[in-house]
């Protein structure tokens, strides 16, 4: 299954959060976060202005972004998770 975002919306790969902490210590499953970085796997052609056209996105494929911890629709693509968020809802892209 492919999945296009539409508009503004981007197809989100989260980044793995390390297992280790910087002493060697494992971490067990229960203590980790949602990681809020992640890999544009595919991006929408843009907003819809209020005149009809398009703007096009900032963020586009391949990029790095920051986003919030609790932004997006949470789907399963090909059984792996990935992520379908807003522009608005990336914090920044790193570079």
């Amino acid at each position: 299954m492919n999945v296009r975002p539409l508009f503004d919306r981007l197809l989100v790969k989260r980044t793995e959060e390390p297992t280790r902490s910087r002493g060697g210590i494992f971490l067990p499953e229960s203590t980790k976060e949602k990681p809020v970085e992640g890999i544009v796997l595919a991006a929408g052609s843009g907003r819809v202005r209020d005149d009809g056209s398009i703007a096009s996105l900032t963020v586009k494929e391949g990029d790095r972004v920051v986003f919030g911890k609790y932004v997006g629709t949470e789907i399963k693509v090909n059984g792996e998770d990935r992520l379908i968020l807003k522009e608005d809802d990336v914090l920044g892209i790193v570079e």
